[in-house]
């Protein structure tokens, strides 16, 4: 009786912060007391009430003044934004709903570094998932906001959990509110304030928001062209589905960005290597060389392996049976299919419907507004696949899955590809599924944990199972461990019998091809409302006759830096418009002999008789070229597009990519300045930006050797050319030859 009477008087403390006949009839779905749903009971929680002071209105009246105050300036003498592009905007809408997710973002919190930390954070995704229009931002307070070090361990955070909100960061801890990360939730034009504490559960936040009476999901209320239906039929806005951690990208220049997990193929000696935050799967042999690779860019499309869409893919397991390889695609909520044999990506679940076929629908599925998915419900399902993180096979046809956090779990049917049971909270999951996360993290062993202290001491720990959120990225192959050293950006190959731990040494780069963020994409373009180019152009405009025209362009390395291999074709991306077409890769065409006098064909044969080398000398000469293009390769970067060209203005833009690393030095080195040459950011501290700062540190905090790097280097070049008449000739047959050679030299300093 005593607990009912203490509920009534908690309802009735919220009730008066609502107008009369605010409530919404939106009910959520009765979950929390389906059979096959593990653990809901006695995971219920009390969401806190607001202080029934006048006091304590008053705090927290100011507290949302003076948090709204900053919300429309991008700095200012004690706060500044991060994870925010555009410097000139206005980071956080003030009116609507805005959910604010406090204090969780250093290690000096009680999330950070922990379980917990992942927990919040999926809440808040899932949230934003269900109510497209809620604003959310983070918030961290403190006395020491404004070093280096602190806003380094902010954008690990961001890196991490892949945050790609904004977080205001400010440099006076004001907010007595709290005690320690918590969410504040409330209505910008009102200022009606619900305070939910750590511990509240997901079912207490969302009563909260429908209980405000805004309609967040009512998608009529708003342009169709602007939404789209993701694959848990969510609405969610196109171009934000596109959004990434922005505080940490410079860190994407790095070859590999945030390997999360891997799993192997034994009897095919191969990895999978899953690139998390570069939204691609790579495939190597044992020896570290690229054989393929799944994943083009950030987004959900399946399709061939080159122009399939992931995003942040995490766990993974070969079948040997059927030669196809499951993960789980993390922020899309799915588990896709790799077909090897066939290099073909499928999604199992959810199960996608095709209700249409044509050019039409597939230009609209490319724009993101055309793709259905079965059960769409209006009801909010809690037990629905979110976020998950690791995978498991158990016997013949069950896949176990969990989140990072392991909170929840799911068991689903690889023959129906529904989802038989749930789980939730921890020490139910350690209950049924405990002995299988032991066993994989086991796999490190002592004196892997031993080498790897400064690797582990970040990462997920259950209770009984420390390093439980490696699982997935520790494997044993073929007398080693392979483990992804997620934080350092590289994987390591532990040698079980002299227990030497070494970088796997990447090579043939080549099949990685274009990295997804120097093209962009026609559906990028559409929903983005802008072209945000962040890179930097080399213009050359040159004056030409029409004909063919050879662009031969050179590039000059920075000081320091070589090239780890030769540029390839699969690492250039052309464009030509206007008056010019391209010739790059076509084949010479070869005149028909039977067009050819006999006479003309007999003195050709004279002239190669007369003209020919011999074998010998043809070799040397050609071994001679070899090596003076490799010895020129360590240098510069050669290669040359081919255009044909008529009377107008043409324009060739060129993208490439080139690999590479820090040339190998003895002695005193200054590692700031080498990191600097990685991440391609500015030399003199004055001149960079906040982000760039916490990039730096956090490359200097992996511990490793800057010169094993592999890295990066984008190059865009943008060619006009202006073509005049034809010159004109004597005689109305004659036919002048205008062939143009062009030479572009490009620096990357």
């Amino acid at each position: 009786m005593a607990y009912r009477l203490r509920r009534l008087n908690e309802v009735s403390m919220i009730s008066r912060h609502f107008h009369s006949g605010a409530i919404s009839r939106r009910k959520i779905s009765p979950l929390l007391t389906r059979e096959n749903v593990e653990g809901s009971k006695d995971n219920l929680r009390r969401c806190s009430s607001l202080s029934e002071t006048n006091n304590n209105s008053l705090a927290h009246a100011d507290t949302l003044e003076f948090i709204k105050s900053r919300l429309s300036e991008f700095e200012g003498p004690n706060h500044r934004w991060l994870n925010y592009m555009d410097q000139n905007g206005v980071p956080v809408n003030k009116d609507g709903i805005l959910l604010v997710l406090m204090n969780a973002y250093i290690e000096d919190s009680a999330l950070n570094s922990n379980r917990n930390c992942a927990a919040m954070f999926e809440k808040v995704k899932f949230l934003k998932q269900r109510f497209p229009k809620l604003n959310v931002f983070g918030l961290q307070c403190g006395s020491s906001m404004k070093s280096v070090a602190t806003q380094a361990q902010i954008v690990r955070t961001l890196m991490e959990e892949y945050i790609t909100f904004p977080v205001l960061i400010l440099d006076k801890d004001f907010l007595k509110m709290t005690n320690g990360p918590s969410c504040l939730l409330f209505e910008g034009s009102t200022n009606r304030l619900l305070h939910h504490e750590l511990g509240v559960e997901l079912e207490g936040i969302v009563r909260a928001i429908e209980e405000l009476d805004v309609p967040l999901s009512d998608v009529s209320q708003k342009d169709d062209t602007d939404l789209f239906h993701n694959a848990n039929g969510d609405v969610m806005r196109q171009h934000e589905i596109m959004k990434e951690p922005y505080a940490a990208s410079a860190l994407r220049n790095l070859l590999l960005y945030y390997p999360g997990c891997v799993s192997v193929d034994e009897d095919g000696n191969r990895l999978f290597i899953s690139d998390s935050n570069h939204h691609r799967i790579i495939i190597t042999d044992g020896k570290g060389k690229v054989l393929d690779c799944i994943g083009s860019s950030p987004g959900f499309e399946d399709g061939e392996f080159e122009s399939a869409k992931l995003f942040r893919p995490a766990a993974s397991f070969y079948d040997s049976d059927e030669e196809c390889l499951y993960f789980v695609d993390s922020e899309n909520n799915a588990i896709r299919r790799a077909d090897m044999e066939r290099r073909m990506l499928e999604t199992v679940f959810p199960v996608s419907v095709s209700r249409t076929t044509g050019i039409w629908s597939w230009i609209l599925d490319k724009l993101g507004l055309a793709r259905k998915v079965d059960d769409i419900s209006d009801e909010f399902n809690l037990d629905s696949l979110s976020l998950p993180w690791h995978l498991l096979k158990s016997g013949e046809n069950d896949l176990i899955i969990l989140n990072r956090s392991f909170e929840m779990s799911w068991i689903m049917d690889m023959n129906t590809w529904e989802i038989k049971k749930v789980t939730r909270g921890l020490q139910n999951i350690l209950e049924n599924y405990g002995h299988m996360i032991e066993e994989k993290v086991n796999m490190l062993g002592n004196d892997s944990e031993s080498s790897l202290s400064h690797q582990l001491q970040n990462s997920i720990s259950a209770e009984g199972i420390p390093y439980a959120g490696l699982m997935s990225s520790v494997v044993k192959f073929h007398g080693c461990t392979i483990f992804c050293d997620a934080a350092a950006h590289r994987v390591l190959k532990c040698l079980d019998e002299s227990r030497t731990t070494l970088d796997i040494q990447f090579s043939d780069l080549r099949v990685l091809g274009l990295p997804y963020w120097l093209v962009c994409p026609l559906e990028t373009v559409f929903n983005s409302k802008y072209l945000h180019r962040p890179w930097k152009e080399h213009h050359h405009r040159f004056t030409v006759l029409p004909g063919r025209c050879d662009i031969r362009v050179k590039v000059d390395l920075p000081k320091g830096i070589e090239l780890v291999a030769p540029l390839e074709e699969e690492c250039i991306w052309r464009q030509v418009r206007g008056s010019a077409v391209d010739l790059s890769g076509s084949e010479e065409v070869e005149t028909n002999k039977d067009k050819v006098g006999v006479a003309q064909q007999w003195f050709d044969e004279l002239d190669n008789l007369a003209f020919s080398k011999s074998v010998n000398e043809s070799e040397s000469q050609l071994e001679d070229q070899f090596i003076d293009q490799r010895s020129q390769d360590m240098h510069k970067v050669h290669f040359s597009c081919e255009v044909n060209l008529s009377p107008g203005t043409g324009e060739v833009v060129v993208s490439a990519v080139l690999y590479l690393k820090l040339h190998k030095q003895e002695g005193s080195r200054d590692t700031t300045l080498e990191a600097t040459k990685i991440l391609n950011v500015q030399e003199e501290p004055s001149q960079r930006n906040n982000n760039d700062d916490a990039c730096l540190s956090l490359l200097l905090e992996t511990g490793r050797d800057l010169q094993d790097f592999i890295f990066m280097r984008p190059l865009h070049l943008r060619i006009r050319l202006d073509c005049l008449d034809h010159p004109k000739a004597a005689t109305q047959k004659e036919i002048i030859s205008t062939d143009t050679t062009l030479e572009v030299n490009v620096s990357l300093d």
